[in-house]
């Protein structure tokens, strides 16, 4: 098993939930954050001031799956979300020991 993190745009979440749901992902957790990066030193203008931006509103993606479905979400996941601009994010996987679903005691693919 996989845990596959992205970073996106905001306004891309519901084009990349769509291309995960078809798919066959059955779960998603997002969580809005702040992102420091290649992305820095923009100005942006706000009511009117322009001020240089150093955190970049985005959204962080988990997604846990088996090893199987592993590159149908990388290949869903970047074409979904790009844009072809600076910023677009980034895609991180990471192993997965272990689930264990806390209601019923189910463990790893039944968990997910």
């Amino acid at each position: 098993m996989k845990k596959i993190t992205a970073t996106i745009r905001l306004h891309k979440l519901d084009e990349v939930k769509l291309a995960l749901v078809s798919i066959g992902v059955i779960g998603l957790t997002v969580a809005e954050i702040r992102q420091f990066g290649g992305a820095r030193g923009q100005e942006t203008t706000y009511r009117g001031n322009t001020f240089t931006a150093d955190f970049t509103p985005r959204l962080k993606l988990e997604i846990v799956t088996d090893d199987a479905q592993v590159w149908a979400v990388i290949q869903a996941l970047s074409t979904s979300a790009s844009t072809g601009e600076v910023g677009d994010g980034k895609i991180f996987i990471s192993p997965v020991l272990q689930i264990v679903r806390i209601r019923t005691g189910e463990m790893n693919t039944e968990a997910i």
